[in-house]
This record gives C-alpha cells, sequence and structure tokens, in this order.
C-alpha cells in the first residue's frame, strides 16, 4: 500500500509543478483526487506526442490519481472544493497568487474548515513579495534561479537544459514541505502553507553560486561540459564519434586515470597532487585525456576505465535506457496495459523503500471518470449530482 496509504491529497494544479508533487506521493499510496476543468481537463493531456489523442506524457503524470471535473469558478464547485477539503490531508495547488482567494477557497477558508489540512502552493515566485503577481513558467524560474547562465557553451546562447528541470525541482521541494508539514501535524495536531516558489527552488540547487560572488565578486558563467574549478571533469571525443564522460577529480582516482592513459608522469607530479594544483593546469590535462580517447571507441574508453576504478560513462539516448540491463534490473522500466490492450513502458518508482515501497496501483485516469463515485464518498446522491451536471458544474464524462 506504500507508506502514505491512507492520506487523502486533493490536487487543484495543472500541467507539470503541481501535479508532480502529487504523482510523487500517489506513488507511494496516497490517495489523489484531481480536480480537472470540465470537458478539457488538464492541458498536459494533449502536451506533446499523442497516442489515441492523449498524451503518453499523461501516463506518467496522473499514474495512481483519480480524476473528478469541477468548474472552480462556479459557487456550487467551490462548496464540492470545501467538502473535499474537509475530509483531505493534503491540498495542492499552483495557480498564481490570488486565485484560490478569488474561488473563497483561500488557505485560511479552508485551514478555518479543516485545521490539519497541509496546503502547499506552488508559484513562479511565492505568495510574497513584488513579484508575486507575475506570471512564472518554469523556464523563467531556471532563468531567475541562475541556472539558464550556466548552461551551454561559453560565448553562445544559453540553453535549455532539455527538461521542466524549474518545476521538477520545485515539485519535490514541495514534496519535501508536504512530508515536513505532516510529521509537524503529527507532533501538534496542526496543518500549515507550504510557499514554494519555482525560482527557489532552481536557486536552492546552484551550490556555492553565491558564496562565491559574496567572497570573491566571481560570476560563474558556462563552462561547457566541463565542470568549473574541478578537475579533471569533462566529455572528451572518441575514436567513432562518440563521447565519454570521464570523472577523475578524486586525488587517488586522478592518479588510477593517468596510469590508465599511460601518463605515469602526470601521476607523480606533486603539483597535480590535489585539485587546487590541477584546476591551474586543467587544459593541460584535458587535451592528454583527449588524445587517449581519441585513439579509442566510446566501448574501448568505458572498458579500461572501469578497470582502473575510473568513474566514467557515455551519453544515453532514451534509446539507450530503454535497452539498458540496469535500468531494468532496477524496476525503472516498468509495463503497463492500457485501456485497449496496448502496452506502454513508464519510469518506474524513485525512491526505493526497503519496507514500504512505492508501486504503480492504476493508470492515469480518463477525463472525469471518478467524478461520480468521490462525490458519493463526501455524501451528495444522484439527485444532487446529476444536477450539477445539468448545470455544467461537472462534466459528463463521468456519467
Amino acid at each position: 500500500m506504500g507508506p502514505l496509504a491512507g492520506i487523502k491529497v486533493l490536487e487543484l494544479g495543472q500541467l507539470i509543478a503541481g501535479p508532480f508533487a502529487a504523482k510523487t506521493l500517489g506513488d507511494f499510496g496516497a490517495d489523489v483526487i484531481k480536480v480537472e476543468p470540465p470537458g478539457v481537463g488538464d492541458p498536459l493531456r494533449k502536451w506533446r506526442m499523442l497516442k489515441d489523442g492523449t498524451s503518453v506524457w499523461w501516463q506518467v503524470q496522473s499514474r495512481n490519481k483519480r480524476s473528478i471535473t469541477l468548474d472552480l469558478k462556479e459557487p456550487p464547485a467551490q462548496e464540492v472544493v470545501r467538502k473535499l477539503a474537509q475530509d483531505a490531508d493534503v491540498l495542492i495547488e499552483n495557480f498564481r497568487p490570488g486565485a484560490l482567494e478569488g474561488w473563497g477557497l483561500g488557505p485560511e477558508q479552508l485551514l478555518a474548515l479543516n485545521p490539519r489540512l497541509v496546503v502547499l502552493r506552488i508559484s513562479g515566485y511565492g505568495q510574497t513579495g513584488p513579484y508575486r503577481d507575475r506570471p512564472g513558467f518554469g523556464v523563467v524560474a531556471e532563468a531567475m534561479g541562475g541556472l539558464r547562465h550556466l548552461t551551454g557553451e561559453p560565448g553562445r546562447v544559453p540553453v535549455r537544459v532539455g527538461v521542466s528541470i524549474g518545476d521538477t525541482l520545485a515539485s519535490l521541494h514541495g514534496v519535501i514541505g508536504i512530508l515536513l508539514a505532516l510529521h509537524e501535524r503529527h507532533r501538534s495536531g496542526r496543518g500549515q502553507v507550504v510557499d514554494v516558489a519555482l525560482y527557489e527552488a532552481v536557486f536552492n540547487c546552484m551550490e556555492s553560486l553565491l558564496p562565491e560572488y559574496s567572497a570573491f565578486g566571481a560570476v560563474r558563467g558556462p563552462a561547457g561540459s566541463a565542470m568549473p574549478g574541478i578537475a579533471p571533469t569533462n566529455a572528451y571525443l572518441c575514436r567513432d564519434g562518440g563521447y565519454a564522460l570521464v570523472a577523475g577529480n578524486g586525488d587517488s582516482i586522478f592518479k588510477r586515470l593517468m596510469g590508465a592513459i599511460g601518463r605515469d608522469e602526470l601521476a607523480a607530479d606533486p603539483a597535480l597532487a590535489d585539485n587546487a594544483g590541477r584546476v591551474q593546469r586543467v587544459e593541460e590535462i584535458d587535451a592528454a585525456i583527449g588524445a587517449w580517447t581519441a585513439q579509442r571507441t566510446v566501448a574501448e574508453v568505458l572498458q579500461a576505465l572501469d578497470g582502473a576504478s575510473v568513474p566514467a560513462g557515455r551519453i544515453y539516448t532514451v534509446a539507450d535506457i530503454a535497452a539498458d540491463p540496469h535500468y531494468r534490473a532496477r524496476g525503472m522500466l516498468q509495463e503497463v496495459q492500457l485501456a485497449d490492450g496496448s502496452r506502454l513502458t513508464l519510469p518506474g518508482v524513485v525512491p526505493k523503500l526497503s519496507l514500504t515501497p512505492g508501486g504503480h496501483r492504476r493508470n492515469a485516469p480518463g477525463l472525469g471518470q471518478d467524478t461520480d463515485a468521490v462525490l458519493r464518498e463526501i455524501g451528495l446522491d444522484a439527485q444532487q449530482i446529476a444536477a450539477l451536471r445539468e448545470r455544467g458544474i461537472i462534466g459528463s464524462e463521468g456519467a
């Protein structure tokens, strides 16, 4: 059942940040009720590549959830949310600040109904501060948080990481906040608000960026495939046109690496015995490694470095991932059967818990497929549900 079995989560968000947080809780047993607009649902249902009209991404983001449809702009739908919140442990939303309050569903109102409720609010800039009302998406947060300035090659346009990393980092910080708040609730009996700003989640992962600027006035810039100030770590071109990633920056690892590439004189050089000395001569070291890899295929490089206990790897495509035996052995390639009988491979559950592991309990729901069941759970009868449907407050999808 998972460690969060018995925890009820009400998800009001859409797209990535809020729903990813709810998905993570659902993977570990929480009962997640996802609220979607009637007729159209979460826009993620139509993002990227579609299978039978629905995004395959949807099967990742919304597994282990139930879907109900509600038009949150309508007072009867807002009353349904209040009833759901009274029985919930966690509410997740990622609307612009003030949206919930405009619907009469702000944390003050909901906590008055259910003082044990934990409310996660994810937004671009947070619930306070001069930028709170600005629209904020993940790519903007990645730029403001300092990440975008560091990506790409020096002197060229800063590039996107390639996935919605700002949203995902905010989601994971939100999950941490929820678990901390639930732990506090166990002690005090009180819920609280968890305020996560996308840009702050990114900034929290920027390592020594700020103290280096504070102490030295240093503004770190993009470094391509290298790790500034940590040597040697880089991607090196091989004979077959591929790249080998080599991380030889530990002192003893560096000596083993130099021995493996036939540069014992560099291994024995006292000036290169620690990272500070190696950083001063990183171009020389990179040239030595690059000259060695250029004479070998990626596979030959990795075989030699694995034998010398030097961390190294190749750059995986998704085809490499899907064929990798380690991914499969770790349960990270999970096949599910869709409603039409076809099979789809999805990412497995992370992290791995030995006693109460997470899992895939149910596929992502159809739009509104659980509306009637959920409304009955909070005490609405068939006549009341039919009246809501007739007025368009809930969709016809779950009928």
